[in-house]
């Protein structure tokens, strides 16, 4: 049964949401929650750790993050590192590098709405943006410094050119060539070898395949330009940085891989990280099943089948790089929203509103144990999983809250009927659910999350003037924190330089080094770290004591050169 226009009492958003309703709504999402907290492990840190290092000692083509090789495409680095002069004057340093994460995740959402109006029409364009930005796995990389961000904007631009490539073939060459060479400068190889089965198709699909084949061969020619012209710079100041580079590229390709196990953890993942673009993609094939043929069914489902398929025979299950996977599969729910049955369609909404509203209170009732102590066992739960951590009452944050809170349940109640209602509710409930966080519980959360008290601790033990420090079994995102809040570099313990340290800082103790004359001086971890082997030890060397770099079975070595078998941006999880 078709939506029936209706007058609600009040007025509200009209859906489809206009331009300046849509950029307001999908910009707050963005950019609440990206800035406001400390570098975070893993990528966060390790991103904003090389930024750090390209700005204080001008690295930018050997990536050099706390002094270590890291062989990988430099383009969000060298972007974030603009950024970054220009916003630090106004956040910290960490802040300004994650600015570059927004900008490239609104580009995204700003591709996918040119995609689907060249593919569907404009009347339901505007669901592209809110289905991608309502996807849980977006939300959960889209706020930090992340480089897989640039291959997602990539993609949808390259959509976006295959969509254009009948109506306006020379633009469409042109923004080809920028996505091409934006996804290898961003990723590498990976996030252009996932664009050959939509090229592929694209041909497959175009009344002239040899002229459509030639038009996409030229976009990969003007794309080589800028990255050779990288690849040659490169070389000419490390020949061997250049050679690990495609090391690590071919191995991340040729890993062994137990293709079933793999697809099946690409499958779970995907029933929440791709919600609700996966059930509504879904939909639009069963809509659509008497033309499967059609443009705008078969490229983004054929594409989104294929890639599947090639992340699962080529890459070990990682989030960072699902996002890849959401353009297709984005493209292909939007036909999905327009046909979805009204009693489905108001199911979806109405789960929607209470999912959200639900999760409102609950965050409201945790702010409340958090900042006064009641519930009173909510609050002594909080209190053990990150001991130390005290509420204060941050009034800016909690009108804030306020009033995102009563704009949620003011859009509820003038919402007009129509098919874009539901992914309307689930895209504003996510981003009001967001919001709450990073406003109410973004000092609870960072207070676990940053590795800051952890580093000026150990500033605290070392003295004034020390002669270097060896590392041992010192995940890189910690290295680089250290470098980026106390400068304190750490050498490589096997290393020659080793020989010369009378510091030791490990992870994970070792019992045995007491009796070789190294004495413990410190030991620290952030409280949500209890297991031992999470904790991180300083030891000074005694006069009999070994040298640093002669101590053996103490656990991996933070070599200078990258492992050649573990790709670039998979190094940690």
């Amino acid at each position: 049964m078709p939506f029936l226009e209706e007058k609600p009492r009040f007025k509200g958003i009209s859906l489809p949401p206009d331009g300046w309703v849509l950029t307001a709504l999908l910009v707050i999402y963005i950019f609440t929650g990206l800035i406001g907290h400390d570098p975070w492990k893993n990528d966060d840190a390790i991103s904003i750790g090389i930024v750090h290092d390209i700005i204080k000692h001008g690295n930018w083509l050997i990536l050099q993050p706390a002094g270590r090789l890291y062989p990988d495409a430099p383009l969000y680095y060298w972007l974030a590192a603009g950024v970054s002069k220009l916003f630090s004057w106004l956040m910290p340093f960490h802040d300004a590098v994650r600015m570059t994460s927004g900008i490239f995740t609104l580009l995204s959402l700003e591709f996918i709405l040119l995609a689907a109006r060249e593919l569907h029409g404009r009347q339901y364009a505007a669901a592209a943006p809110l289905i991608l930005a309502g996807s849980i796995g977006f939300l959960f990389h889209a706020h930090e410094a992340q480089p897989m961000l640039i291959a997602l904007t990539a993609h949808t631009t390259a959509y976006w050119s295959f969509a254009l490539l009948p109506r306006q073939p020379r633009r469409a060459v042109v923004i080809f060539a920028i996505a091409f060479a934006s996804g290898f400068l961003a990723n590498g190889l990976l996030p252009v070898i996932t664009l050959l089965p939509a090229m592929a198709i694209t041909v497959s699909q175009s009344e002239n395949r040899l002229h459509c084949l030639g038009l996409l061969f030229a976009g990969i020619g003007i794309a080589a330009i800028p990255c050779g012209a990288w690849l040659l710079a490169a070389y000419r100041v490390s020949p061997d940085y250049v050679v690990s580079f495609f090391q690590a590229e071919y191995s991340v390709l040729t890993q062994p891989i137990n293709t079933g196990t793999n697809f099946l953890r690409y499958a779970n993942l995907l029933l929440w990280y791709a919600w609700p673009a996966l059930p509504l993609a879904a939909w639009s094939l069963w809509s659509k099943r008497r033309r499967p043929g059609a443009r705008e069914i078969a490229l983004p489902a054929a594409s989104f089948l294929a890639s599947l398929v090639m992340l699962t025979l080529l890459i070990s299950l990682r989030s960072a790089t699902t996002l890849l996977l959401l353009p297709p599969l984005v493209l292909l729910a939007v036909p999905g929203v327009e046909t979805l049955r009204r009693g489905a369609a108001n199911a979806f909404d109405w789960f929607g509103m209470v999912t959200f509203t639900f999760f409102t209170c609950i965050v409201w009732i945790g702010w409340s144990a958090l900042v006064f102590g009641w519930p009173a066992r909510l609050a002594s739960q909080a209190v053990r999983l990150e001991p130390g951590f005290v509420g204060i009452f941050n009034a800016p944050a909690f009108l804030f809250a306020l009033v995102c809170t009563g704009i949620w349940f003011w859009m509820i109640v003038t919402s007009p009927r129509s098919p874009m209602r539901g992914i309307m509710h689930w895209m504003a409930g996510l981003t009001l659910f967001w919001l709450l966080l990073a406003s109410l519980w973004m000092p609870w959360i960072d207070y676990g999350k940053t590795f800051r008290d952890v580093s000026a601790s150990l500033k605290k033990a070392l003295p004034v003037e020390t002669d270097c420090i060896a590392g041992v079994n010192l995940p890189l995102s910690f290295l680089t924190i250290l470098d980026y809040f106390e400068e304190i570099r750490v050498v490589p313990q096997k290393s020659e330089q080793a020989a010369a340290c009378s510091w030791l800082l490990m992870q994970g103790k070792q019992p045995e080094l007491t009796k070789s004359g190294w004495r413990p001086i410190w030991d620290g971890n952030r409280p949500t770290d209890r297991r031992s082997s999470d904790k991180f030890y300083l030891y000074h060397r005694g006069r009999r004591a070994e040298p640093a770099n002669n101590l053996t079975d103490l656990g991996p070595d933070d070599s200078t050169e990258p492992d050649p078998s573990v790709p670039s941006r998979a190094r940690e999880e």
